[in-house]
C-alpha cells in the first residue's frame, strides 16, 4: 500500500507551530481479488466537516474512517473518496440451469413436430445468458481481513493529508512570522512618532496663533499650554500603541503553541484592525497617519494568511 501527498517530507523531530487546511493525499492497495484507491483532500472551512464516499455495501469502511479523520484534523473541509476496481480478479462462470430446462423443455414439446438435431453444447452456451459471471464464495475471515486492509488505506491517506497540511503550515508559519516582525516594526515607528506630538502639536498651535492675532494680542503661555493639551488628550495614542504590543505579545505566543490555533489568531487579527484604525484617526500628525496606514495593510496580509491556518 502506498500514500502520497505534498511532494515535501516531513523530517522526523520537525516541530511545525502552525498547520494550514489545505492539502492532498493519496493510498492505494490490493488483493487477490480488487483494488482500491483512497483520496483525501481539504481546504479551508471554519469548523471540521468531513465528508466520505464510498461504494455501496463499504458503511462500516466509511464509519471507522470517518472517526480516525477526525482524531487527526481539528478544522477544515475534509472529503475523502474510495474507488474499488474488480476487473484484475479473474472471472468464474456457470450454467444458468433454469434457463438451461426451459431450452430442453422447448425441445420436448417440438419433438415430432419439426425435424432437428438435438442441441449442441456450442449451441447451448451461445444463448443469451446462458452463462452467467459469479464471485466465488469467500469465508468471513478473508472478507474481514480485506475490510481492514481497505480501512487501513482510508487511515493512511488521512494521514498523508494531516502530513501535506503540516509542510503547508510550515511555509504559513514564514509568512506569518514576516507579517508579524513588520507589525512589530511599525509599532515601534509609531511609538517614537508619537512621542514628538506633544512638541509638534505646540509648535504647530503657535504657528496658526501667530498668524491670527496681532504680536500684541498673542495668546498667554498658559493659554498655549491649555490648547495643547487639549489637542495632545484627543491624538494620544498611547494606549492603542500598548495594546498593540500585547497583540504581538499574544502572537506569539499562538505560534508557538501549536496547532488549532486558526480562530483565535483570526479574532487577534481583528483586534490589531481595530488598533490601527485608532491610530490613523486620532493621528493629526502625517508622518503617523504614514505608519497607521502601513500598520493596517500589513494586518490584513496577515490576516489572509490566517484564513488558512487550522
Amino acid at each position: 500500500m502506498a500514500a502520497t501527498g505534498c511532494p515535501m517530507a516531513i523530517q522526523e523531530g520537525t516541530i511545525v507551530a502552525l498547520q494550514s487546511m489545505t492539502g492532498f493525499a493519496r493510498a492505494a492497495g490490493q488483493d487477490e481479488r480488487m483494488s482500491w484507491t483512497w483520496e483525501a483532500r481539504s481546504v479551508n472551512g471554519k469548523s471540521l466537516d468531513i465528508r466520505v464516499r464510498v461504494p455501496s455495501g463499504f458503511e462500516a469502511v466509511e464509519k471507522a474512517v470517518r472517526a480516525a479523520t477526525s482524531q487527526q484534523l481539528h478544522r477544515g473541509n475534509v472529503s475523502l473518496s474510495l474507488s474499488i476496481d474488480r476487473s484484475g480478479a479473474a472471472p468464474t462462470y456457470r450454467i444458468n440451469q433454469s434457463l438451461l430446462d426451459q431450452v430442453f423443455a422447448l425441445q420436448g414439446e417440438l419433438a415430432g413436430r419439426i425435424s432437428a438435431e438435438p442441441p449442441s453444447l456450442e449451441g447451448l452456451l451461445a444463448v443469451r445468458g446462458m452463462l452467467e459471471s459469479v464471485e466465488g464464495e469467500e469465508d468471513e475471515v478473508a472478507e474481514a481481513a480485506r475490510e481492514k486492509a481497505i480501512i487501513d488505506g482510508g487511515v493512511a491517506a488521512i494521514t498523508g493529508l494531516a502530513a501535506a497540511r503540516a509542510e503547508e503550515g510550515a511555509r504559513l508559519e514564514v509568512l506569518v512570522a514576516d507579517h508579524i516582525e513588520t507589525i512589530t516594526r511599525l509599532t515601534e515607528e509609531a511609538h517614537a512618532a508619537d512621542a514628538a506630538q506633544p512638541e509638534a502639536h505646540r509648535e504647530r498651535l503657535r504657528h496658526l496663533i501667530d498668524e491670527l492675532l496681532e504680536a500684541e494680542n498673542a495668546l498667554p503661555e498658559e493659554r498655549l499650554a491649555q490648547e495643547v493639551a487639549l489637542l495632545v488628550g484627543k491624538s494620544d495614542v498611547r494606549e492603542e500603541l500598548d495594546r498593540l504590543r500585547a497583540h504581538i505579545a499574544a502572537a506569539h505566543d499562538l505560534m508557538a503553541e501549536g496547532t488549532a490555533v486558526g480562530r483565535r489568531f483570526d479574532f487577534l487579527c481583528q483586534e490589531f484592525n481595530r488598533e490601527s484604525n485608532t491610530l490613523c484617526s486620532k493621528s493629526s500628525d502625517v508622518e503617523l497617519t504614514r505608519i497607521g496606514l502601513a500598520l493596517k495593510a500589513a494586518v490584513e496580509q496577515l490576516r489572509e494568511q490566517i484564513q488558512n491556518v487550522e
